[in-house]
């Protein structure tokens, strides 16, 4: 893919290109939106890949350890990108998006996003918060040589911007923990989008209907989205948080892929909320796997060994945490409620703050 053409006609022969969408993402062009040196990208070192990187539909990470200088070998954690563009479109689906909408952006990146929304409904109804000014700086200068100029604010995305208040509707491109008393005080009645969840699973967007400051709605999707920086869940290489230190000896008959799949995991994050897990193979054909489990904090690990046809799986606990144990009674409460899919779940947010029930609403689980 050479151009913003073979983007448009590649989404829209997948069947991911809304039509209220496509005269946005035809005439805005991606390239405007990207830097010349990105993370496995380089204009000036090979100007055909990196054109064929932006016209895909793929994610490009454009900020690693939030711009600090990062030397060879350290840790590379992603802090800002261009999404995946027919991700984006997915979220401004579930945002419901209509002509005459003013909407807030919270995280507003390379602006790309904000782009769109400001063709689509006119760049004076496009308010977007970024909490990085370098970002925010960048994102300026690529929308104005795109030719837009909605508001773009340095802040933090939690208190929303109170200046181009009420908004129809928040979209958020962040991870959240929880939903801002901030958003719904500026969007009383409207619509918010966000991707939501803890440390042990986010792979979830929660779309909310707002009426009268009260928020409502259920989980859907599959995002992979940086953290909201001012709660982000740990990461880090195995390797900087184990250390060779011996951990407390145990078993579990529960095999350990079991705990990770989508819909336990999202049960077991409403419950293991600071912690993060990271599967790992063995490489040397035996099918043999460890399941680590990292607290937030660094001080806290468990592993659990996994040899298949295993009636029982070695486990591993070290530090002030049990986790595998807050892990594996999440799990079982999860089994006991009949093993309900995530789709089942929903959340309420208002300015008391956030409840997660099953099924009904007053059905509170967490």
């Amino acid at each position: 893919m050479t151009n913003q053409r073979d983007l448009v006609e590649s989404l829209a022969g997948e069947g991911l290109l809304p039509a209220e969408w496509r005269d946005a993402v035809a005439s805005v062009d991606r390239a405007l939106f990207i830097p010349e040196v990105f993370e496995g990208g380089d204009f000036h070192a090979d100007p055909e890949a990196w054109i064929q990187a932006i016209y895909r539909d793929a994610p490009i990470i454009t900020q690693i350890n939030d711009g600090k200088s990062t030397p060879e070998g350290e840790f590379r954690l992603s802090t800002s990108s261009s999404s995946m563009p027919s991700v984006m479109l997915e979220m401004l689906t579930l945002l419901k998006v209509h002509d005459g909408h003013t909407v807030l952006e919270v995280g507003t990146g390379t602006g790309y996003n904000a782009a769109w929304l400001a063709h689509r409904l006119g760049e004076h109804r496009v308010f977007s918060v970024e909490l990085d000014p370098t970002l925010a700086a960048t994102a300026r200068k690529n929308l104005k040589y795109a030719g837009f100029f909605p508001t773009v604010i340095v802040g933090n995305g939690h208190d929303g911007y109170p200046g181009g208040a009420p908004y129809n509707r928040i979209i958020c491109t962040c991870t959240m923990r929880k939903i801002p008393r901030a958003w719904l005080e500026q969007c009383p009645n409207g619509r918010i989008v966000t991707p939501w969840g803890s440390s042990f699973f986010s792979g979830s967007y929660v779309s909310l209907s707002v009426v009268d400051g009260e928020a409502q709605g259920t989980f859907s999707g599959y995002p992979c989205f940086m953290w909201d920086r001012t709660q982000r869940a740990g990461a880090a290489r195995i390797s900087d948080l184990y250390h060779g230190e011996t951990g407390q000896q145990g078993a579990t008959e529960i095999p350990p892929q079991n705990v990770i799949q989508d819909d336990p995991a999202f049960f077991i994050s409403l419950n293991v909320t600071d912690a993060w897990y990271q599967w790992c193979e063995a490489d040397d054909g035996s099918e043999e796997a460890t399941l680590w489990f990292f607290a937030d904090d660094g001080k806290s690990w468990a592993t659990v060994e996994y040899v298949p046809n295993a009636d029982t799986y070695e486990v591993e606990q070290f530090g002030p945490r049990a986790l595998w144990d807050e892990v594996r009674a999440a799990f079982l409460k999860w089994h006991d409620l009949g093993k309900p899919q995530r789709t089942r779940f929903g959340l309420t947010a208002d300015p008391s703050g956030h409840r997660v029930w099953l099924d009904d609403p007053h059905n509170v689980i967490g």
